[in-house]
């Protein structure tokens, strides 16, 4: 659990809650809303109409038209989830960003589970492992909003449990930003997070 120090009351401001594909924003997010008794917006569901296919069959957000939607619904009160949280959102709209971690290695389990392709995998565990995600919103909305969770081996409703705990008591992020590099120092330890699952066969 965090060590986290009093901030302060809060106010009726959203509650965003961000990371990695994979790191558990959906399931953590609902629970978290029905514990804060708040209204859920998923910003990969709203996204759909705002999105489009590129050349490589991606599909690619118009974010300013998204942020836009997002607004005309109403932000005050609300908990807010996505990976594309700070590109939606402005500092200003959220008083408290949650930023879900994962260990890489666990992140791999649980992205091929899901079949995405091994490009796919590695572009995500790749960005998690450096803190992507993490260091977007402590750009965006400053570190004194943002606190990050670690969901490697924690079920959803223990999060969403610490979440609305730090939220409602105004603390905010006393330890260190978690660093996954320090975790893999090693080229066996990153050969291992990086190779293709064996029972994936190699693309030609």
């Amino acid at each position: 659990m965090n060590n986290s120090t009093r901030q302060g009351s809060k106010g009726q401001k959203a509650l965003g809650v961000t990371g990695t594909p994979g790191t558990g924003k959906k399931s953590v997010s609902s629970i978290l809303a029905s514990l804060l008794e708040k209204e859920l917006l998923q910003i990969n569901a709203l996204a759909i109409p705002y999105s489009v296919l590129n050349k490589e069959g991606e599909l690619v957000v118009n974010v300013k038209t998204l942020g836009s939607e997002l607004r005309r619904r109403g932000l005050s009160g609300t908990v807010i989830s996505g990976h594309l949280l700070a590109d939606v959102l402005d500092r200003a709209e959220l008083d408290f960003v949650a930023v879900l971690r994962c260990d890489p290695i666990v992140l791999k389990r649980r992205l091929t589970s899901r079949g995405y392709s091994h490009e796919k995998v590695i572009e995500n565990i790749e960005a998690e492992l450096i803190g992507v995600v993490l260091d977007t919103a402590v750009r965006k909305f400053g570190a004194s909003k943002v606190h990050e969770y670690d969901t490697s081996r924690a079920k959803p409703a223990s999060i969403a449990n610490k979440i609305a705990h730090d939220h409602r008591e105004g603390l905010s992020q006393a330890e260190p930003w978690r660093d996954w590099i320090l975790d893999y120092d090693s080229s066996t330890r990153l050969r291992s997070l990086l190779s293709r699952p064996k029972t994936e066969p190699a693309s030609t």
